[in-house]
C-alpha cells in the first residue's frame, strides 16, 4: 500500500497580547476609536489568531464592541460602496 505524503505542519508564533503588554485592566465601550482596531472592514469583530489579543483581553474586547453597537456608537454591519443593493419591489404586476 502507498501511503499517503502528510505536508509538514506549519507552525506559526503567537503574537503577544497588545493589552497586556500596555497593562490594560479595562475597555471603555465608549472608546471607539480604540475598538474600530479590532473590527474588519465589513463591520466583524476580529477573531483571536489575527488580533493576538489573549482570551481574557479578547471576551472583553468583544462584550465592549457588543455594548458600543447596542448603544449605537459601531455599526453591527458596514456596507461596502460599491456594493449597495437596489430596491425591488417584490409585489406581482
Amino acid at each position: 500500500m502507498a501511503q499517503k505524503k502528510l505536508k509538514p505542519r506549519r507552525i506559526f508564533k503567537k503574537r503577544p497580547c497588545r493589552l497586556c503588554k500596555t497593562k490594560v485592566d479595562s475597555v471603555d465601550y465608549k472608546d471607539v476609536e480604540f475598538l474600530e482596531k479590532f473590527i474588519s472592514d465589513r463591520g466583524k469583530i476580529v477573531p483571536t489568531r489575527i488580533s493576538g489579543n489573549c482570551a481574557r483581553h479578547q471576551r472583553m474586547v468583544s462584550n465592549r464592541i457588543k455594548r458600543a453597537r447596542i448603544a449605537g456608537l459601531l455599526p453591527f454591519v458596514k456596507v461596502k460602496q460599491g456594493a449597495q443593493r437596489e430596491r425591488h419591489s417584490y409585489s406581482r404586476r
